[in-house]
């Protein structure tokens, strides 16, 4: 079974290459619950994500990295959405959707 940040990098290549992917996966956003409607929009494509997993996927992997670091002691602040890999996920896909625009705009 992948993890959570496996599928998110599955799902950001395809959604690099599939402009009507990146499109789907953007709508969710524009829903009324949109973590759900991504998490149901991936298990319909055959990624098994679930709202919870998405959201404690970052917390976890944040927690670990400050573990990991100066024997455990680390205790600086976290940044804004530094643990939410749903955030950043579509930050990544709305950068490609501007640097595809760019592109376009240049030629």
């Amino acid at each position: 079974m992948r993890n959570v940040v496996e599928i998110l990098d599955e799902l950001q290549t395809r959604a690099g290459k599939d402009p009507d992917l990146r499109k789907q996966l953007l709508g969710t956003r524009l829903k009324s619950d949109p973590v759900s409607a991504f998490c149901r929009t991936c298990r319909g494509m055959g990624y098994e994500l679930y709202e919870m997993e998405l959201i404690a996927s970052g917390e976890e992997f944040h927690a670990a990295m400050k573990r990991s670091t100066n024997g455990g002691g680390e205790n600086s602040p976290m940044l804004t959405a530094e643990d939410d890999f749903y955030e950043l996920f579509f930050s990544s896909l709305e950068s490609l959707d501007g640097a595809k625009t760019e592109d376009t705009e240049k030629n």
